[in-house]
């Protein structure tokens, strides 16, 4: 079975003495619990596994007696040490307040109890996190699947890639378009905006939610502005409702509205979001067109080329924490700016020779970028650049 780069991180956390809890996040199906799967298989460190996805919110009880079957176990056996895997942990209300309680109770009793968490929901578990666990946890961040993993597991072309995105469960099912979009739809988007997000947060417009993830989700890779959205959308309310369920929608690794790149904080929040999705997956899943009469639209494909590579960059920015941005100014534009620490690289996505790429001089010439170049026609190919460690930019 493939195993992805981060099954070596899992594993070298776990055969490290007992320090920190592990918390494995991400989004729905990229491969989270499958890879501690094959990590736990691989370790001689006896475990047990528990999921929260069908146990009562209210149940927090629930926790403590995972931990006591575990201590149980450990003791019974003789066992030197044990790891105690909670999957959905986001899902038991006050879960980081118990979890403290539990991991500080064994340190106190030099219990070697090692503890993996996995959760989709990021928001949940971040909030989490940072309110009761602060210096006892470590982040892996998992996402989508890069364009190698999936041609060295499913062999697919770049363009397959960009069209059908890469959620590895809906790899096998290319051949049958309806098949596929009923697994994107049901086991990713249902999934996420049912369980992750209307299940843990009190939203009252349940349908404009939904709404506004498809309406931005189609325009992926486009600017939109939310008082256009407005018109287009059923009992929509205002804008400050439309900008919570973006920032939902982002935190759940659906769907994200970058803001423009200014000095002034208060005019980039004032900004026309750019969407994008996460995984071209969520665009193309509306999208009316086949594979191959998308392939030969020129126009059209140029906007499934730029959001595919979008996809990929936000994509990576969650994992290594890196801001993403877009610029315009009257006629100029550049696609993609990534900031992390200082560092500024702007990336122009050319899909043929006919867009223009006059933006990418005028923002060198205003903003002195570390780095500006284009990915794909007269640039940075695309496959080199879905290759590319994204961290090496910056250095």
């Amino acid at each position: 079975m493939y195993k992805r780069a981060e099954y070596q991180v899992i594993k070298e956390r776990l055969e490290e003495p007992r320090k920190f809890i592990q918390v494995v996040m991400g989004p729905r199906q990229v491969g989270k619990s499958t890879v501690v799967k094959q990590v736990l298989q691989d370790l001689d460190i006896p475990f047990q596994q528990f999921s929260a996805d069908n146990v009562p919110a209210t149940n927090t009880a629930w926790v403590s007696n995972c931990w006591a079957a575990v201590r149980s176990l450990k003791e019974s056996k003789g066992f030197e040490s044990i790891i105690l895997v909670i999957d959905e942990i986001q899902k038991i209300s006050n879960w980081s307040e118990v979890v403290k309680k539990e991991w500080d109770d064994d340190t106190f009793h030099d219990r070697n109890i090692k503890v993996l968490l996995l959760g989709s929901s990021r928001v949940l578990l971040e909030k989490g996190l940072s309110e009761s666990l602060g210096g006892r946890f470590e982040e892996i961040r998992m996402t989508h699947w890069s364009y190698p993993e999936m041609k060295e597991c499913f062999g697919f072309t770049l363009d397959q890639f960009l069209f059908y995105g890469s959620y590895p469960g809906a790899a096998e099912l290319i051949n049958d378009p309806d098949r596929w979009e009923q697994y994107i739809q049901s086991a990713i988007i249902d999934a996420t905006i049912n369980k992750d997000i209307l299940m843990n947060t009190p939203i009252s417009k349940p349908a404009l939610l939904r709404q506004t993830f498809e309406l931005g989700a189609s325009y992926s890779g486009e600017l939109l502005s939310l008082t256009k959205m407005l018109g287009s959308l059923q009992d929509a309310g205002n804008t400050v409702t439309l900008t919570g369920y973006i920032n939902l929608l982002d935190e759940s690794g659906l769907l994200c509205g970058l803001q423009k790149y200014s000095i002034d904080t208060a005019r980039r929040r004032a900004s026309i979001p750019k969407f994008q999705v996460y995984n071209n997956a969520l665009k193309m899943v509306y999208n009316p067109h086949t594979f191959d009469q998308a392939i030969m639209d020129r126009k059209g494909w140029g906007r499934i080329f730029e959001s595919g590579i979008g996809a990929w960059i936000v994509s990576q920015a969650f994992v290594h924490r890196l801001e993403v941005f877009y610029w315009r100014d009257r006629n100029d534009e550049v696609d993609f700016i990534l900031r992390k620490k200082g560092t500024v690289i702007a990336v122009e996505v050319k899909s043929n020779a006919e867009k223009n790429t006059n933006g990418l001089a005028t923002f060198r010439e205003k903003f002195n970028p570390n780095a500006a170049f284009i990915v794909g026609d007269g640039g940075i190919p695309a496959e080199e650049f879905l290759s590319m460690d994204i961290v090496s930019l910056f250095k």
